[in-house]
């Protein structure tokens, strides 16, 4: 197993175009996109100087697959967190070509200065070119950052307190990450499980499903490290 990191300009997409306007802004995906029909939504991160975030708004929702763009939270610090909805039928997803391909990707994408930088994990044979002129089609502009075998990444010795992590599934990453960045652990921040579930267009009690298992698997390996 390979990890891969590419930088993708990508040409058209409203979240690339205005970040080459606002290269100040960084964007990040923190939760996936969740919706059946057209109507798709998913929570992004945006940090920078807190006029250019509200520039960037504004223009973002001029964008004809742009649907709404409202703040979860006060835009304060330079930061912020964004409920988006889109019209998938008008937006090309390097998400869907990944899912497409059967490529495995990390969650977390990070958008700056009109780039893209995703994180694939691809088999030892797999066929990187290809993967490469799949993402160039449409006009795209594709740059390999970083080629590597998963068995020499050498783990930073502070993520060794924190690798039992990798046991959360997708879904519990997801709904764990997004109660973080809402404040819901935050002691008297008023933010309760139904406003997780409302920001993840989820039931409350699936919400509070996976934050409960979510929370034993983190305090089990917490525990381990105390031991």
């Amino acid at each position: 197993m390979r990890e891969v990191t590419l930088r993708i300009r990508h040409h058209g997409e409203p979240e690339s175009d205005l970040s080459a306007r606002y290269p100040e802004v960084t964007i990040r995906s923190v939760s996936s996109m969740t919706g059946r029909t057209t109507e798709r939504k998913r929570i992004m991160e945006f940090r920078g100087p807190s006029e250019d975030i509200e520039a960037f708004l504004a223009d973002f929702r001029e964008a004809d697959a742009v649907l709404e763009a409202e703040p979860l939270s006060p835009l304060t610090d330079g930061h912020v967190y964004v409920a988006v909805v889109i019209d998938a039928s008008r937006w090309d997803s390097i998400t869907e070509r990944l899912t497409d391909m059967g490529i495995h990707y990390r969650m977390g994408t990070t958008i700056s200065a009109g780039i893209e930088r995703w994180t694939l994990y691809l088999d030892r044979d797999a066929d990187l070119s290809a993967v490469i002129r799949a993402l160039e089609r449409g006009g795209n502009d594709v740059e390999l950052a970083r080629n590597v075998e998963l068995s020499e990444i050498d783990r930073p010795p502070q993520l060794e307190l924190t690798r039992f992590l990798d046991d959360l599934t997708d879904r519990q990453r997801e709904v764990l990450s997004t109660a973080i960045g809402l404040g819901y652990y935050e002691h008297g921040g008023g933010v309760g499980v139904e406003d997780v579930a409302a920001a993840l267009d989820l039931g409350s009690t699936t919400v509070w499903e996976h934050l409960s298992r979510a929370e034993a698997k983190v305090m089990a390996g917490l525990a381990d490290q105390l031991d």
